[in-house]
């Protein structure tokens, strides 16, 4: 049962608006801050590696892929600890650990400490510092819960367009050791503070509810709110309950599927524009405008979703991806690749937006750390995959169309695993 409004003074601070959007903002930061953590960030300092540790490329990206399968795997106990101990307390712990990962990568010397290196980075990083924003959001928004993910989302977004080329200034101008210095101080001395001080893990906690739905009510009115908000917790399946159910493993291999398809054909991008003779540097300038629409669809998904059935979405995007992959294997003009580009980015936007917020949605929120640790476990399992049946493809048949008309077969039986989601009922069980 929620507390009486009077108990809003537990909170830090008390803004004129709904305590939620500061939620949104931190959130959002831990997004930003998961960014030591992602490849785009790690892969401004590989260079360096091979220069100042005569490793080769194949050595690191090999320590690499398996350090991202090892934290993928082990990233459901992470969803267990943020179930059992709450959103506060693991983004606090989350955020220090990912900190001495980076003061361990400022001190690597051989192989071994690369890969227990990259390990933390990618556990506690690119998988932890996303789980928990997107377990948190949920609690605290019902009805508004679209546009709140699509805010915090933006924090990623950000933090992708950022730290590349912050990084290359840091490693430039202070060698490569000092730049992972510095990222793990920001995270002691700004984020994890900023974490531990503004969030709450539940608005009945302090006196509040979900979208500030006890705003303005008073004895049965808000009792009644009190006792929705409480009922729809109460309703939350256990991870058990999900693993019975048909849409849970519809929706889980609907997450995995654009991880795997949108991988493979990033890592081989270069080369699939190439067998079409556009350039790189045109390639280079195409691949950029995919995150200002990504970006751009984000926002607009956030809203669009609050009115329309996610899976509907859903099988929307997967739809539009199937027919892009038809249009590129016959795409050989720099508009009709440009054109792509920017509708892979609308997929981009849509997809992530729909993934974060059917399995609150479906599954409720009691227990939404196991299950997102099992969902982001699927989409680090096919990003890990995705380039492999890409370069098997071309050295078999020195072409991509092949591969690419073969993916349609993937994100075609994606659209109809979504489409055919319902919202489980408990009695699934």
């Amino acid at each position: 049962m929620a507390q009486n409004r009077s108990e809003a003074d537990k909170l830090p601070v008390n803004p004129p608006f709904f305590y939620g959007w500061i939620i949104v903002a931190v959130a959002a930061l831990t997004v930003f801050f998961s960014g030591p953590g992602q490849t785009y960030s790690i892969s401004v300092f590989i260079d360096a590696y091979v220069d100042d540790l005569g490793w080769s490329r194949t050595t690191i990206s090999s320590l690499y892929s398996v350090a991202t399968l090892g934290a993928g795997f082990t990233l459901f106990l992470i969803g267990r600890l943020v179930d059992k101990k709450g959103q506060r307390m693991m983004t606090a712990v989350i955020g220090t650990l990912l900190a001495l990962a980076c003061f361990w990568n400022a001190i690597l010397i051989g192989p071994v400490m690369m890969f227990i290196g990259f390990f933390m980075l990618r556990l506690f990083g690119q998988g932890s510092m996303t789980l928990i924003p997107n377990t948190l959001i949920p609690q605290w928004f019902d009805q508004l819960r679209g546009r709140a993910i699509s805010f915090m989302t933006l924090g990623g977004l950000v933090s992708a367009a950022a730290l590349p080329p912050m990084n290359l200034f840091l490693i430039n101008s202070f060698g490569w050791r000092s730049a992972w210095m510095f990222w793990g101080i920001m995270l002691l001395l700004l984020f994890v503070p900023a974490a531990w001080f503004f969030i709450r893990n539940r608005p009945q906690n302090v006196g509040l509810l979900p979208d500030d739905a006890g705003a303005g009510k008073e004895g049965k009115e808000l009792a009644d709110a009190e006792n929705h908000a409480q009922a729809q917790f109460d309703a939350s399946f256990t991870l058990q309950d999900a693993l019975h159910t048909k849409a849970f493993w519809f929706i889980l291999f609907c997450a995995a599927v654009p991880s795997l398809v949108n991988t493979g054909i990033t890592f081989h991008l270069f080369s699939i524009m190439a067998e079409r003779e556009i350039p790189r540097t045109a390639t280079a300038f195409l691949l950029s405008l995919m995150p200002i629409a990504a970006f751009t669809f984000t926002l607009v998904s956030g809203f669009i979703v609050e009115r329309v059935a996610p899976r509907k979405l859903f099988a929307a995007a997967f739809l539009l991806k199937s027919l892009l992959l038809v249009w590129l294997v016959f795409a050989d003009a720099l508009w009709a690749v440009g054109l792509y580009v920017i509708l892979w980015g609308v997929f981009e936007g849509t997809t992530k937006i729909c993934n974060n917020i059917i399995w609150p949605n479906y599954f409720g929120l009691a227990h939404l750390g196991r299950l997102r640790s099992l969902a982001t476990t699927a989409i680090v399992i096919g990003s890990a995959l995705g380039p492999l049946p890409f370069g098997y493809a071309f050295d078999v048949f020195n072409s991509y169309n092949e591969i690419l008309l073969l993916m349609i077969l993937l994100t075609a039986t994606a659209m109809i695993l979504a489409y055919a989601a319902k919202p489980p009922l408990k009695q699934e069980q």
